[in-house]
């Protein structure tokens, strides 16, 4: 299992990054999650609203805090959820989680000839990655570079989910473990722009 989880080599990331960018969507490497994290903040214009996604990623590197902090340059979708009833609103937090203004999260696997994989349990950041966003920022670690689709898929069911089972369990109290109840394999950005990629030269998240 050690594999998918080896930093890739500049030759694979070059390649990625110009597979994605033929694919439409916007990618850059950079050496650390530091600069990652500059470079996302630098990209979302100041009172935006923004929903961070879960990600272990973004928790590593402080970004989830900083873009929800109660006093900082942005509007935190996250905010509104929290304020809202659950039983008796929950077709309008559905929406406000599928359709902000930015979304910013990360993924399981990206392919070398441009394709992302996100595999997840309940669906909820799937819309947005899709299309209800209209601008999604993804931060992302190299070692989740593969060759191929079906590479991706196996560091999905091979290393991600046992991990993330792991860790629901202990964070959740969650016995049965974590499944990938949903899967979104975007192979195509139609609209310029939308999506940017961020690739890291550290090991982040699964």
């Amino acid at each position: 299992m050690s594999q998918w989880n080896q930093l890739a080599s500049k030759e694979s990331i070059d390649k990625t990054i110009e597979a994605l960018k033929a694919n439409g969507i916007e990618a850059k490497f950079v050496e650390t999650s530091e600069e990652a994290k500059k470079e996302v903040l630098s990209q979302i214009p100041e009172g935006a609203e923004v929903m961070t996604m879960s990600s272990t990623t973004l928790d590593a590197i402080g970004l989830s805090e900083e873009v929800n902090k109660a006093d900082g340059q942005f509007k935190p979708v996250r905010d509104k959820l929290y304020a809202m009833n659950q039983q008796t609103q929950a077709q309008e937090m559905n929406q406000l989680g599928a359709a902000p203004e930015w979304t910013v999260g990360s993924v399981h696997a990206v392919t070398e000839d441009g394709h992302v994989l996100i595999a997840s349990n309940t669906g909820s950041q799937l819309g947005a990655y899709a299309y209800g966003a209209l601008n999604v920022i993804w931060v992302v670690g190299t070692q989740k570079l593969v060759k191929d689709t079906e590479e991706g898929l196996k560091r999905i069911y091979e290393y991600v989910l046992p991990l993330e089972s792991d860790r629901a369990n202990k964070a959740y109290n969650i016995s049965t473990g974590s499944f990938v109840s949903k899967l979104l394999i975007i192979n195509k950005e139609i609209k310029p722009g939308r999506i940017t990629l961020i690739f890291v030269g550290e090991k982040l998240g699964f």
